[in-house]
């Protein structure tokens, strides 16, 4: 089955290939001769900056906001996606690999050096993976001398990016939060007592990164949940946590943060898988970020998913202490390299994304989702999402991304797993990966 699923996916590729690259070879002509008119922004201070998580969306997004604003970047990836797609972009000066740092630390740490001292990098700008969060942090202690870094330390890292945690530091600030309970045997879900909790309805959560049970929505308690409790991978070594279910109305949120004041921020709706984006202001939420890294004197990038219940109150059920997604919004804001370079000047505000963006999405995930669709309506309410929006990755005067993205990095992805007979759950192509289980 999993043969035949791979085989087939690569099949449509391989039949919307020629219309893509029909696409992308216009938009060459086009950007080619547009360039004639005009000329690249020069800075009068350039920067190098190394963008790590080359194979994302965010980290192209970033390398055309610096590139865009006279600076000049170096993109890394894990050498398991030393076929990023996005090594073609005109944004990106040079592209390394490293190894992965969950299977060699010691290596990624000496790589990251290695590239930081050839190419004379000025600002280190992790644009990391779930798995490679913590590794980022310890990085950026090791490369503080040669860099400025745009990261966490360590210990701040691990806080923000444990579930449990997070709540807990929350509650100290005196913010909203939900209840959460940390959790290393299946037997404490068991013997909790549900109902002296007014009815309230839980969620478990894998502390540690998990692609695929990250998905499961699941609400304790019901009946018969024993055996789905224990044949969960919950231990000592695998804490999770059991956090209170809150109904309202989903956000995400990404904000790019320098001593303690946000310098960029966007929020927007949350959407199936997050690959839709629309800018939503949303002053309650902003608000409790504002307070939550003006108390931490916090430096970095730090995303949020927040609950809105009906009376208002905001909750925040993760975080991320890493580049959101929704940094694709800042697609033609001219504001994003000094957001991420410069302190805040006075009562300078943060910016958010103009007027006049449109809503991005992945265009390959859209026509995935034509499957799903069962009615007129639906079809023109698909059509009006495409129309009003724009593709996160596509942009006429980088367009080769467009192609090589899908066409390269996908599919080429697709083979190596076919000839190793191995599953996947689905493509991700904004991440740039196939979701496999136990994946990174």
């Amino acid at each position: 089955m999993a043969l035949l699923k791979t085989i087939a996916t690569l099949g449509l590729l391989l039949i919307v290939f020629p219309i893509n690259l029909s696409i992308v070879l216009v938009s060459l002509i086009v950007s080619s001769i547009m360039e004639l008119f005009g000329g690249k922004k020069v800075n009068q201070n350039p920067k190098k900056v190394l963008l790590t998580g080359g194979k994302m969306t965010k980290s192209l997004q970033l390398a055309r906001s610096f590139y865009n604003a006279g600076h000049e970047v170096i993109l890394v990836e894990t050498d398991k996606y030393w076929l990023s797609g996005h090594r073609f972009s005109k944004a990106v000066k040079g592209f390394y690999t490293v190894p992965a740092p969950e299977k060699d630390q010691a290596g990624y740490y000496q790589g990251l050096l290695n590239i930081v001292q050839k190419e004379n990098i000025d600002v280190f700008i992790p644009v990391s993976s779930p798995v490679a969060s913590y590794y980022d942090s310890v990085a950026g202690n090791l490369l503080a001398s040669y860099c400025e870094i745009m990261h966490f330390e360590p210990n701040i890292t691990k806080m923000l990016d444990d579930k449990f945690e997070l709540c807990q530091q929350a509650h100290i600030l005196g913010l909203s939060a939900p209840q959460a309970f940390l959790i290393t045997d299946p037997q404490e879900i068991l013997d909790f007592d549900f109902n002296s909790n007014r009815g309230k309805k839980y969620l478990l959560k894998s502390i540690k990164y998990d692609s695929v049970s990250r998905l499961d929505m699941t609400k304790l308690p019901f009946e018969g949940m024993e055996d789905y409790v224990k044949n969960l991978p919950i231990g000592k070594d695998n804490p999770w946590t059991m956090q209170e279910f809150i109904t309202g109305k989903e956000y995400c949120t990404h904000s790019t943060v320098r001593k303690g004041k946000i310098r960029l921020h966007c929020c927007s709706e949350s959407s199936p898988f997050q690959v839709n984006y629309k800018h939503i202001e949303k002053p309650e939420i902003s608000t409790w970020v504002e307070t939550f890294v003006k108390e931490l004197n916090l430096s970095g990038q730090i995303s949020f998913d927040f609950i809105q219940s009906q009376d208002g109150t905001v909750y925040p059920i993760e975080c991320n202490p890493r580049t959101h997604s929704a940094i694709t919004m800042f697609y033609n804001h001219p504001g994003v390299a000094d957001a991420y370079l410069k302190d805040a000047e006075n009562n300078e505000q943060p910016i958010t994304p103009l007027i006049n963006s449109k809503p991005t999405y992945w265009l390959y995930h859209e026509a995935w989702r034509l499957t799903g669709i069962r009615s007129i309506a639906d079809f023109q309410a698909w059509i009006k999402k495409i129309t009003v929006g724009t593709d996160a990755i596509f942009q006429l005067n980088d367009p080769l991304p467009f192609l090589m993205n899908p066409h390269w990095q996908i599919s080429l992805l697709l083979v190596q797993n076919l000839y190793k007979f191995k599953n996947w759950v689905k493509i991700d192509f904004n991440i740039g990966k196939l979701v496999e289980l136990g994946g990174d």
